[in-house]
């Protein structure tokens, strides 16, 4: 079965950089010497106290109602990058496919079009209310080859080496032991068999011109991440992730997307923080009243068509198993 097109959202301007081998091969680690939003260090420092009271979930940014909404507008809105990354990866018919982490909708949809009606694809999340909607949907598009499992990303019980490649989107900038992660895909992908991996890096969550409402707001979604142990640049760490794990062929490019005014990509970083609130109030970074009022004058600076938003980087990764 061949792969149909999913019309999503118009698409964004992309700057597109590629990494060279010699590049890819250097273990950097690169540390923010300043804000990323040219705010005050002070309010970092008093973000990070008031977060400091509750123990890290697993998934930072929760699952509340809004988030699986969030979720399920997701995979139209990244489409373009997820097909990128699988035409780098070169998936065929007949492959044997798993997503970790898939929520309740994820790419199962794309890679069950992708691997056809020989293959197979199995989507697997920790969350049992995503596992039952993301069966739901998967059953509604008549989707046979699809399978929904419940079970950790980190030690799933599924038998090593059984897949032809092991996907995950936007799961390693959201848990506290990635590594723990990318080491599970190792173990389930068969020989010779692929990794591939879609995330973020919110080292240049850009606003021009900035305001300070949305200053605000990432400063408070930064110490979050910093809470929970949470590597919110973890875009930049992908190579060398997978370096460490053992992989091998490593590739990777970054974009940089500048949605235009009406794109829903525009608002992610405020639509995450309104589906982390609870977290946000309990932890006193910020009461409801000052939430409120804070995303209301970003949203409407974010509505101006003189406003230029690039809400983080994004990185794409694959690489091989060893044979």
């Amino acid at each position: 079965m061949a792969p149909r097109t999913i019309h999503g959202p118009r698409p964004y301007t992309s700057l597109n950089s590629t990494c060279g081998r010699d590049q890819q091969r250097r273990r950097r680690r690169i540390m923010l010497a300043t804000s990323v939003t040219g705010t005050d260090h002070r309010s970092h420092d008093s973000a990070d106290r008031a977060a400091a009271a509750a123990p890290p979930p697993l998934y930072t940014i929760g699952s509340s109602d809004s988030e699986r909404d969030r979720l399920r507008s997701q995979t139209d809105e990244l489409h373009e990058h997820s097909v990128a990354l699988l035409q780098r990866v070169g998936i065929q018919q007949g492959w044997k496919v798993l997503e970790i982490a898939c929520g309740p909708r994820g790419v199962l949809e794309l890679l069950a079009e992708h691997v056809g009606p020989t293959g197979a694809v199995t989507g697997l999340d920790i969350n049992p209310v995503h596992v039952a909607q993301a069966r739901r949907h998967a059953t509604a598009l008549g989707l046979g080859n699809v399978t929904v499992l419940e079970a950790d990303a980190r030690r799933s019980t599924l038998p090593a080496g059984s897949f032809d490649l092991v996907y995950a989107r936007l799961i390693l900038v959201n848990v506290p032991d990635p590594e723990r992660v990318v080491s599970e895909m190792v173990r389930l992908v068969k020989p010779g068999g692929w990794l591939a991996c879609e995330e973020a890096d919110c080292g240049a969550m850009l606003c021009q011109p900035p305001h300070p409402a949305y200053s605000r707001l990432t400063d408070t979604l930064l110490a979050l991440y910093r809470h929970d142990g949470a590597d919110i640049l973890i875009g930049r760490r992908l190579h060398q992730l997978l370096d460490v794990a053992g992989v091998i062929d490593i590739g990777v490019e970054a974009r940089a997307d500048v949605p235009p005014p009406g794109h829903p990509r525009r608002t992610v970083i405020l639509d995450i923080l309104q589906a982390m609130r609870t977290k946000i109030t309990e932890q006193g970074l910020l009461n409801t009243t000052e939430l409120d009022a804070l995303d209301r004058d970003a949203r409407t600076h974010l509505a101006d068509s003189g406003t230029m938003i690039m809400p983080h980087l994004s990185f794409m990764a694959w690489g091989r198993k060893p044979f």
